[in-house]
């Protein structure tokens, strides 16, 4: 990372995540995942064991919670708890850390519950214009 980037940004922050080479922009990069966003947002509520997760989260594979839970403890926002009982009983729940995330998760993942229609409405808006292009391209062609 440059000089530049170690500095304090605009007088705030020690990291830039602009700068191509700042590892702010790997943070930034999980938590853009949905997996990872589903996951926070879960936790939320509290502590959570795995299959507990895997079935609220509808079409997350064991694999992908596997390795987005690691990522996530290895980043500090998760915890991993192991029980000794039979079966072994493990639960996943917010570090300090996490929980200063929650309100923002919670903004992102309900946004889009809340935006949906909004959102459909600017794609078919958009693709019908696409389509209109994509016609009238094909008649100048034919020209």
């Amino acid at each position: 990372m440059t000089d530049d980037a170690l500095r304090l940004h605009a007088g705030r922050y020690a990291y830039n995540v602009y700068e191509d080479k700042c590892p702010t922009r790997q943070v930034l990069e999980r938590l853009a995942d949905k997996w990872a966003l589903l996951i926070l947002d879960r936790l939320e509520t509290g502590p959570q064991r795995f299959n507990g997760l895997k079935r609220e989260i509808k079409q997350i594979t064991q694999k992908v919670l596997t390795q987005t839970l690691r990522k996530l403890e290895r980043d500090g926002l998760v915890t991993r708890t192991v029980y000794a009982t039979k079966p072994v009983t493990v639960e996943y729940a917010l570090t300090a850390l996490g929980a200063t995330l929650t309100e923002t998760v919670a903004a992102l993942a309900h946004w889009a519950e809340q935006n949906m229609d909004a959102v459909a409405a600017a794609q078919a808006a958009y693709d019908a214009q696409e389509a209109r292009q994509a016609e009238l391209q094909k008649r100048v062609h034919r020209l």
